[in-house]
């Protein structure tokens, strides 16, 4: 059994991280909620342009955007990979690299080859350690992600696909369902379905006038839709690693304190064991003088 010395000095280590636990739970706690307010104020943007540029593609049928044309016989994918910068947030990052890993798979069991876009430190270190081939990535985003830091990287997979270089680009992040809940989503981002686009669909259709034509118009708006879906899942995922961190650290928290208990218990025993112990020793000596 450990000296009461070692017991004692086990649960102030305990103690310790019982501190930091609880303290990041609280600031988890903090920054989830105003992730869910950047998560949820960009939801009706997005929705609102493909709304529109689905609308402007129906009522220009003569004028395909690239974005909307699936190119065959291409024998090259492109993946954004959504990920956290930081650890400490349960299964999370896991989860999701385990679904893009096996998408991959997929992918090369077709023929295809995969060029990836990593968005989140931990996502980038994990497919450069398994060899995937990274064109772009972006760090280092801080709670408050700006679109202007994720374009550039993004734009790298947008304009292959433009030019035809790539058959399809897929988007894979965490979505968030509920503070208790989050889902890995792997979807199609490119080609775009016209009637994916369209959230709302309204009984009428509408005659548009262009400035300065219909083709730039739509043009804009396509790419300013794929920006924004790029955006909403790096925001969706913000708000999944928020709430997985608060989660994980009240688990770990609670955890410590149990750790805790059981130690003060051990501490207890060999205390005691050392006063019978001490106990037994003055009346063995005293019974022998007498």
């Amino acid at each position: 059994m450990p000296s009461s010395k070692e017991i004692r000095g086990k649960i102030k280590s305990v103690e310790n991280t019982k501190k930091i636990t609880k303290a990041m739970e609280m600031v988890a706690a903090s920054k989830m909620r105003k992730a869910q307010e950047r998560m949820r104020a960009a939801r009706p943007y997005a929705e609102k342009v493909g709304n529109i540029a689905a609308a402007l593609a129906e009522a220009n049928p003569e004028y395909r955007h690239p974005f909307l044309v699936k190119n065959e016989g291409v024998k090259t994918a492109g993946m954004v990979v959504v990920t956290t910068d930081k650890g400490l947030c349960g299964g999370l990052n896991t989860n999701l690299l385990r679904a893009a890993t096996n998408k991959l798979k997929e992918l090369e069991g077709e023929g295809q080859k995969a060029e990836v876009v990593a968005i989140g430190g931990k996502g980038f270190g994990f497919m450069n350690r398994i060899g995937a081939k990274v064109v772009a990535h972006a760090t280092q985003l801080g709670d408050a992600p700006r679109i202007e830091s994720l374009i550039g990287p993004v734009k790298v997979l947008l304009d292959a696909y433009a030019e035809g270089k790539l058959s399809a680009v897929y988007l894979a992040y965490t979505k968030f369902i509920n503070t208790m809940k989050q889902e890995v989503v792997i979807h199609q981002l490119l080609p775009l379905k016209a009637e994916a686009l369209a959230t709302d669909k309204a009984s009428h259709s509408w005659d548009y006038i262009y400035e300065p034509d219909a083709a730039t118009v739509i043009d804009e708006l396509l790419v300013r839709y794929t920006e924004a879906q790029v955006y909403q899942a790096v925001a969706e995922n913000m708000a999944s690693e928020q709430s997985a961190r608060m989660v994980a650290m009240k688990s770990a928290t609670d955890n410590a304190g149990n750790l805790i208990k059981e130690l003060k218990l051990v501490y207890n025993k060999s205390r005691q064991a050392a006063i019978t112990k001490e106990l037994s020793e003055i009346v063995s000596g005293a019974a022998a003088v007498g």
